[in-house]
């Protein structure tokens, strides 16, 4: 038997504050008023007792209800997060426990609300290992974890002799854009190109073709565009076709995270399905202490069609 994991219950106790304000600083929450004496504490009391937030998502396990809450972010639903739901779900439930799955922006309040209300056994937040702050998760490369899939979708484009690309992100809507942006780099310079170019695609249609154009002038050496998601990447297949782009002869488009919707367009958008039922799965057996179970589903894969 190993030594019991620390908590943050146990750093709240230490630093002798509530588990709500341990975890805001230990988070390093924006706007919640603490003084710089108390976080101090919080943070000396976690690096003497060894705390380490769990890899998966902080997960609690100090509550005393049998539901597991989920937290979605805006700008992370598609079928990744759908599959990541499905295998996560079906694994708890197995196990006679509940998943409670909350969708788009929550405060640090309303988060500590349904934790007051419910105590839930874990709370997660989808991609919480790669938006920990100071923890971002390198996966290295692996199959099916961020990190392999974006290499995956830049090395589809190097194979076809792409070799000045960009990585086309949403903005403020993706709060995984700097830790994409962060792969894609580390992909070309595997790949032994230059790092990728930015382009950054608003909503709104107007405001999206004047940012592709402004980019087109800037970076006419360019000649595929990796995005972030499906959804930037159809914004941007109607972008070029406004602008008369012709593509993939003048620009290669290359979604992420296959959504369906790429099929419907014209061109047929080339994109990355990528299944995380597995993931969900063993992120719920971590959570209730159990062993992980081998994959079940294919790795990722590039769906290739007309547009790249």
């Amino acid at each position: 038997m190993g030594a019991k994991r620390v908590t943050l219950r146990d750093v709240a106790a230490a630093s002798g504050v509530s588990r709500s304000t341990a975890g805001f600083v230990l988070r390093d929450t924006p706007n919640i008023s603490i003084s710089p004496a108390t976080r101090e504490r919080v943070r000396q009391a976690a690096r003497d007792l060894g705390y380490v937030p769990h890899g998966i998502a902080r997960a609690l396990r100090e509550g005393s209800s049998r539901i597991v809450v989920l937290t979605i972010d805006s700008g992370l639903e598609g079928n990744y997060s759908r599959s990541y739901i499905r295998g996560l779900d079906d694994e708890l439930a197995r196990h006679g426990h509940v998943l409670f799955v909350r969708h788009g922006h929550t405060t640090p309040e309303s988060a500590q609300q349904v934790i007051d209300a419910i105590a839930p056994l874990a709370v997660l937040r989808f991609g919480q290992k790669y938006l920990m702050p100071g923890h971002e998760y390198d996966d290295g490369g692996q199959s099916g974890g961020l990190a392999g899939n974006i290499a995956l979708q830049f090395g589809y484009l190097a194979e076809r002799g792409h070799t000045r690309t960009a990585m086309a992100l949403p903005g403020d809507q993706d709060p995984l854009g700097p830790i994409r942006l962060r792969f894609a780099r580390e992909a070309a310079r595997t790949l032994g190109l230059p790092p990728p170019r930015v382009l950054t695609l608003p909503p709104d249609h107007a405001a999206c073709a004047a940012a592709a154009r402004t980019f087109r002038g800037a970076h006419g050496d360019v000649t595929a565009v990796a995005a972030a998601s499906d959804e930037v990447a159809l914004r941007l297949l109607a972008a070029l076709r406004e602008l008369g782009v012709a593509v993939p002869d003048d620009l290669a488009v290359i979604g992420f995270d296959e959504s369906g919707y790429g099929a419907l367009t014209t061109p047929a958008l080339t994109t990355v399905r990528i299944d995380a039922e597995d993931h969900g799965r063993n992120d719920a057996r971590t959570i209730l202490g159990l062993d992980p179970s081998p994959p079940h589903h294919a790795p990722a894969e590039v769906i290739v069609r007309e547009s790249a």
